[in-house]
């Protein structure tokens, strides 16, 4: 049974279901070297994962697919997630930028959008707001 089946629909769901999903993008191109494992130790800390649920999730044989939600504040709500987990310390390193940027193109931004829709979420998110604010920006057409 899959480690996500065993919690309902839940703050604890979702934050195992973000961390499968970053697990198995650190993992997309083979191996998890270890700039991308204390990448991942660190968003474990940050999402309360137990022990038990990250050796779970790391098992080469699950993969957790990314989920791209057809609708765009759908998909917006996933990155303004992920900005969320990364600003806990208040920064974001060259990992986890990195990371942000196959997490958007996974949920089907093309990479110009991406981008862009990272480059203003960092900016934002110095500035803690709301996701109402988040998406209001995330809308709007001028660059």
């Amino acid at each position: 049974m899959p480690i996500l089946d065993l919690y309902a629909h839940s703050e604890k769901r979702r934050n195992l279901a973000h961390f499968a999903a970053i697990a198995s993008l650190a993992a997309v191109d083979g191996e998890i070297n270890p700039e991308e494992r204390k990448v991942l130790d660190r968003f474990a800390v940050k999402l309360d994962i137990s022990g038990a649920e990250y050796a779970e999730v790391m098992k080469k044989e699950n993969k957790y697919p990314i989920e791209a939600p057809y609708e765009s504040e759908k998909r917006l709500e996933r990155l303004y997630d992920l900005f969320n987990i990364i600003y806990a310390d208040h920064d974001i390193d060259e990992d986890e930028y990195r990371l942000v940027e196959k997490y958007a193109l996974a949920l089907g931004y093309s990479p110009a959008k991406a981008e862009k829709i990272i480059k203003r979420s960092i900016i934002l998110f110095r500035g803690k707001f709301d996701f109402e604010d988040y998406m209001y920006m995330m809308k709007r057409k001028k660059d």
